[in-house]
């Protein structure tokens, strides 16, 4: 263990973190999310919930505020404008981490499984609520201890 790093943070997924650059993409998932034939490089987390895992994420990531929506969450089949419980709880952590203000972005199913192809790393986590997906675009740290 690791003083101040988040117990969720494991090693394999802190050094995927540290290992991207800025404009890489990651992909934090559900248990449903076809993650083995999706993802080039896949973490598991099982044992929490998607926005847990955003959460001890969001600890140590910036995020690219620079451009386009920094975050991407995956529509409701059928339903683009619902806003399912996993997508609102992942509202409430980036507005726990200062980041309320930060565009979400919605992408179709297809859309939002090519985005993740195309991720540096897809992290599975034990979210069994539909649509726990989102993906984040990583920004630069300009400053010690800076977001």
């Amino acid at each position: 263990m690791l003083k101040g790093i988040p117990p969720l943070l494991t090693p394999d997924l802190l050094h995927a973190l540290a290992s991207m650059g800025h404009g890489d993409a990651i992909a934090i998932v559900d248990a449903n999310f076809p993650s083995a034939s999706v993802g080039r490089l896949v973490i598991t987390v099982a044992g929490a919930g998607a926005h847990e895992v955003l959460a001890a994420v969001l600890d140590v990531f910036p995020l690219d505020t620079s451009g386009a929506a920094p975050a991407w969450t995956m529509e409701v089949i059928g339903e683009p404008e619902a806003i399912p419980e996993p997508v609102a709880d992942f509202a409430a952590v980036l507005a726990d981490h200062d980041l309320a203000d930060v565009e979400i972005g919605h992408l179709d199913r297809l859309a939002f499984y090519e985005r993740a192809r195309e991720a540096f790393a897809v992290v599975r986590t034990g979210e069994l609520r539909p649509y726990g997906n989102i993906l984040l675009v990583k920004g630069t740290v300009n400053r010690l201890g800076g977001r």
